[in-house]
């Protein structure tokens, strides 16, 4: 599919503005789509929506279909009448401009707890009938994923496969016995995950009437600590004891020495091919039922997947192991048809990995953070770039360009000290810039450029350093925290952003 030239802003709810600890669904998410609006911006990118796991990253989420509860609006449940005005006053002083995740958890959970019990409570008849309908709606992945929630909370957090051996294995008798048990507990992360799809898609169609288009992001692989492995366990490649046998990862590169071994367990593609992938396609429907454009994280790894024996520490013992990506995606294309989606093709790229993108027609991704390495027949500088890619000044795993530029060896980044004085005098030549408003020059070669789409994280807008990172690879603490300020948004950034969107004809509408 064929994007129109058009821009967007890259920012994670979370990381919006509010007095309940951690960006949500309400009144600031309103506004940030007003501010998008008033720059002719089209696209708002975000990460993955569902429920952060270890870390609170998003990346390795519990389920590659459920929401994350804690985006929830306490001031929407106070409109639903499941909240009063007093329940939400009490809320602790957060601080601005970080998550502080254990306080954030604590709070939104005594919120959401204290609504369901309201629910339970009331007559609530409209709602009632609203939740019977989402049953409906999220039939594929819901009644799994909320007995799979109801059991950890049960088991206080642990992972499944620490469970009791009828439950690791699924025995029919312990999930019946389970479901009497847990009815309540059930029906409570049913009506949560209820009203974080109906806060959601309130949103999504408020930012659809204004033209802007919602990317969500898609990572390739699923967490093991997920309701997906625990309910599906045959499609990945586990032992007896349903632990991995291998895990995924990337080779050495420039986040790091050693590789990254993330640890997400590997597709069992023969059998996914088995039963024509389906759960991959029900994937994606529930996907396009949430956002209208998908972005693929690791999009190498539909067609070879670097395979970490699980007993290792470091992802440098890896192999590259072949993955049917064609007959996927064909798959998919008979089932929905042809689908918008974007390819992360960043990272160890083969031939082959070009091939299946160019072939399927999905745009790939450059960015501008890694052009200056002083070869102008890099991919990543802008006079190189093809129509069918999207330029991002930086991704979320990539430091803010104000923090890049004036950055010091030790950064989060293999870059030597050397590097980053070379790659500096490279950026201030290319870009003819002192590196005054090193942010502009990059937004403006990103929008000046042939990419049909260009996407720019919303800390790049507001020229902010390295405090401001959303994440580091291969640091495990002290990421995803990031949230701007509530009067960070002013109408001379939208008019800065507007008459860019003009002159490099980026309006869509």
């Amino acid at each position: 599919m064929k994007f129109p030239r058009s821009s967007g802003i890259l920012l994670h709810p979370t990381s919006l503005p509010g007095r309940f600890g951690i960006g949500d669904l309400g009144g600031e998410a309103y506004r940030f789509i007003d501010f998008l609006a008033a720059g002719k911006l089209s696209l708002w990118q975000t990460l993955p929506l569902t429920p952060p796991g270890f870390g609170h990253s998003p990346y390795q989420s519990f389920s590659a279909f459920a929401g994350n509860i804690l985006m929830i609006s306490p001031e929407k449940l106070v409109g639903d009448w499941l909240l009063s005005n007093e329940d939400i006053q009490a809320a602790p002083d957060f601080p601005e401009e970080r998550i502080d995740w254990n306080r954030v958890i604590e709070f939104k959970s005594a919120l959401l707890e204290k609504a369901f019990q309201n629910f339970r409570r009331g007559e609530y008849r409209e709602l009632r009938e609203d939740l019977e309908g989402f049953r409906h709606y999220a039939q594929s992945w819901l009644a799994d994923y909320a007995l799979f929630a109801a059991l950890k909370d049960e088991h206080e957090g642990r992972e499944w496969n620490t469970w009791e051996k009828e439950l690791i294995h699924r025995e029919p008798s312990a999930l019946k016995a389970a479901r009497e048990r847990l009815r309540d507990r059930i029906e409570a992360h049913e009506l949560f995950q209820y009203l974080f799809f109906k806060q959601w898609l309130e949103l999504k169609r408020y930012a659809n009437e204004r033209g802007i288009k919602i990317i969500g992001d898609m990572p390739i692989f699923v967490a093991h600590n997920s309701a997906d492995v625990w309910a599906h366990p045959r499609l990945f490649k586990l032992d007896e004891e349903e632990n991995p046998t291998v895990v995924a990862g990337v080779p050495p590169d420039l986040f790091s020495k050693t590789g990254q071994r993330w640890g997400n367990p590997i597709y069992n593609w023969e059998r996914m091919r088995e039963d024509g992938f389906k759960w991959w396609i029900e994937r994606m429907r529930e996907a396009f039922k949430i956002v209208d454009i998908v972005r693929i994280d690791h999009f190498r790894g539909f067609a070879a997947t670097w395979e970490v024996p699980a007993e290792d520490e470091t992802a440098e013992n890896g192999e590259w192991v072949e993955v049917p990506g064609r007959e996927l995606f064909a798959a998919l294309k008979e089932s929905l048809g042809d689908v918008p989606v974007m390819a992360e093709d960043l990272g160890t790229i083969t031939p082959d990995v070009i091939e299946l993108r160019d072939e399927l027609g999905f745009p790939g991704m450059r960015v501008l953070q890694f052009a200056f390495n002083g070869d102008p027949r890099d991919t990543h500088l802008p006079h190189n770039y093809v129509h069918n890619t999207v330029v991002y000044t930086g991704t979320h795993d990539n430091d803010t360009v104000v923090g890049w530029f004036h950055g010091k060896s030790g950064d989060g980044s293999t870059r030597t000290a050397e590097q980053i004085k070379r790659e500096r005098a490279n950026c201030k030549k290319y870009l003819h810039t002192t590196g005054r408003e090193i942010n502009w020059d990059f937004i403006r070669a990103a929008f000046s450029s042939v990419a049909d789409v260009a996407i720019i994280p919303l800390q790049d807008i507001l020229g902010l350093d390295s405090s401001a990172r959303m994440n580091t690879p291969a640091v495990e603490e002290g990421n995803w925290a990031w949230r701007y300020k509530s009067d960070a948004l002013t109408s001379e950034l939208s008019e800065r952003l507007l008459e860019m969107t003009k002159i490099y004809g980026r309006e869509v509408w």
